[in-house]
């Protein structure tokens, strides 16, 4: 499992969420679902994608998705037209958790089943 492109990709996809959360209400990105739903998702891809991408630094990976999680949620405070609330940052960490879990479920099958060569 090549780590570079997956460590690109997660951090890729936390700046794209910290960009969605922190703009302007019009430039945030909608799907067709129910906005706590949307949340879940989202963080869920993030800390599926940072599983991945540093399976053998979970709890490291866990810190950084949830400090993103809480963090981005705080600075909606300093914006005027954003709001951040403990149900949102709530919702996005169960996302994030699961993703996470996942993630790790993932890379632990893929190290059985292809071991390091000596």
């Amino acid at each position: 499992m090549t780590l570079n492109p997956l460590r690109l990709l997660a951090w890729g996809a936390l700046f794209a969420l910290a960009f969605a959360t922190l703009s302007p209400i019009g430039l945030r990105p909608r799907l067709p679902l129910p906005v706590d739903i949307e949340r879940g998702l989202a963080f869920l891809v993030v800390g599926l994608l940072f599983a991945l991408a540093y399976p053998r630094r979970i709890w490291w990976a866990l810190a950084i998705v949830l400090v993103g999680v809480f963090g981005l949620e705080l600075l909606q405070m300093l914006r005027s037209d954003r709001h951040g609330r403990l149900d949102d940052a709530l919702v996005k960490a169960a996302g994030a958790i699961i993703g996470l879990g996942t993630g790790w479920l993932i890379a632990q099958w893929h190290r059985q089943r292809h071991p390091p060569t000596p």
